[in-house]
């Protein structure tokens, strides 16, 4: 069986790619590897400059090493093998986006480090429960969410109740699963007069 590639392989190769020197790069794609990336090694610290980070389509299974990374602000892990959001504090005061769609995350523990976070695609993941969603509302800036596939969505999709349910508890969002979020306002139109 191939040896997985690591994250310093893969950058020698996108380097070669691009052009472009990776500490020096603000948009780095090591997506979709052959073979697939595994580990979230430390060559990322090197990449202090980037802004944003594909590392989707691969094995990655823990996010690690994102310490050297203080100008993120989009990460993309989508289609890895990842069952925790731990590993995330690093980048808690940059990050803004985090596409993290289909992985095998049932556990929302992790993301009350995310003060900027605004975008948050985990569509596609084992999530069940409301306990777990509630963990979405310590994070502040979160407007858009794509939670579409999960089993809690899929439930109370079923039953015609998902988007009141989700955006009652999450009053902050302006867009889930790619629709507007409408707020009802007439209660507090009634009491001003």
């Amino acid at each position: 069986m191939a040896k997985a590639t690591t994250v310093k392989d893969a950058l020698a190769k996108w380097e070669e790619k691009s052009g472009e020197k990776g500490s020096e790069a603000t948009a780095i794609k090591l997506y979709a590897q052959v073979p697939p990336i595994e580990k979230m090694d430390s060559a990322l610290s090197t990449l202090t400059k980037c802004e944003k980070l594909s590392l989707s389509t691969n094995c990655i299974e823990k996010i690690t090493n994102l310490n050297g990374m203080k100008n993120l602000r989009i990460l993309s892990l989508g289609r890895n093998n990842i069952k925790l959001l731990t590993g995330l504090e690093a980048v808690g005061d940059t990050l803004e986006e985090l596409w993290i769609s289909y992985n095998l995350i049932e556990k929302l523990r992790g993301l009350h480090h995310m003060k900027k976070l605004k975008v948050l695609y985990i569509s596609n993941n084992l999530v069940k429960d409301w306990g777990e969603f509630m963990k979405l509302a310590e994070m502040p800036c979160l407007v858009d969410l794509v939670f579409v596939g999960n089993p809690l969505e899929e439930k109370y999709s079923a039953e015609g109740t998902w988007m009141d349910e989700a955006s009652k508890r999450l009053p902050n969002l302006k867009k889930l699963d790619g629709t507007p979020v409408i707020k009802e306002e007439e209660d507090e139109a009634e009491g001003d007069n």
